[in-house]
Parts: structure tokens; sequence; C-alpha cells
């Protein structure tokens, strides 16, 4: 009996800690699906380079600094036609990390972003840094990832914001488990 109790116990408690997880996901997710024209329109210029990674990671400050700087963006020209421009800034400020609330792992990294940073790179935030510091760099540099910048390699669910730890899946390496 003592057997059942411990092993029903032990059930409820691995089953609020996932539901835990998946609440605080459906939780933020409404902050990252705007369905709008600007939306679109960020998820297809920065997309094509790389994942369009949520607003919600970095603060308005971050966002204008990126917007002022696309003629050598990450030594790239990502110049926008004026009103191409104009939609994406207004996008990525109106969800920036300081405009509004944001839950979950998404909401920690601009959390954590001291008032004096200005980052420009998600993965050089102090959260992003905590959460990785136990990869080891082998994986990250082999050429199926290539960069710890490439969320949407590892985090299989990334592109739709989801970050949990139930959803990572390293290349040559597996499933993931702090």
């Amino acid at each position: 009996m003592k057997t059942f109790i411990f092993t029903l116990t032990t059930a409820l408690i691995a089953g609020s800690i996932l539901y835990a997880d998946d609440e605080r996901y459906e939780r933020a997710k409404p902050y990252m699906s705007e369905n709008s024209k600007a939306a679109t329109l960020y998820k297809t210029e920065c997309g094509a380079c790389h994942m369009a990674y949520q607003p919600e990671f970095l603060p308005k400050r971050s966002w204008k600094k990126m917007m002022q700087t696309l003629e050598n963006h990450f030594k790239t020209d990502a110049t926008l036609e004026k009103e191409e421009y104009a939609a994406i800034e207004a996008y990525l400020l109106r969800n920036a990390s300081d405009a509004k609330p944001v839950f979950g792992d998404i909401g920690k990294i601009g959390r954590k972003i001291p008032a004096e940073q200005t980052p420009l790179r998600i993965s050089e935030t102090p959260y992003f840094k905590k959460e990785h510091r136990e990869i080891p760099k082998r994986l990250i540099l082999q050429k199926e990832v290539k960069s710890i910048a490439n969320c949407a390699t590892c985090h299989t669910k990334a592109e739709q914001g989801n970050y949990s730890e139930h959803t990572i899946f390293i290349p040559n390496y597996g499933k993931w488990d702090d």
C-alpha cells in the first residue's frame, strides 16, 4: 500500500511539474502570436537570414539600436525600405520585453538585463548565458548547430516561442535534460 501511495504521489508531482511548464508556455504564447502585417513582415524579412527571434527577448533600447544599425547587421547589410523599416520597428517596440508583461523563459531573459546594458545579441544576456553554461562547446560548434544563436536547431519549438527543456534535442547528442 505504501508503495502504491508513493508511486501515485510521485506521478502526481511529475504531472504537476509538466503541467506547470506547459501552463507557463500557454500564458506566454499570446504575447508571441501577434498576427499582424508587421509581424508577418518581420518574420519574412528577418527570418530570411535567421530565425525571427521573439521581440520579447530584448528591451526597446536594444531593438532601437539594432534597427539603427541595419546597414551593418552582424556584418550583413540588412537595410529596409522606409515603410518596412517603420512597420518592423513599431512591431519590435510594441512587443519588446519592457513594453508589456512577458512570461516564461522569454520574460526571464528580458527581466534579467541590467538597465545600463543594451544587448544586441540575445546570447549575450545574463539569463541566456546562465541557462546555456553547461552545454559543451563541442555541441555548439558542430556543423549541425554552428552557433549558440541558432536556437531552432536545438529548441525544436523555438519558432513557436516554446523554449521548454522538454523540447530540446541537440544534434549528435540527443534530448537535453538538466
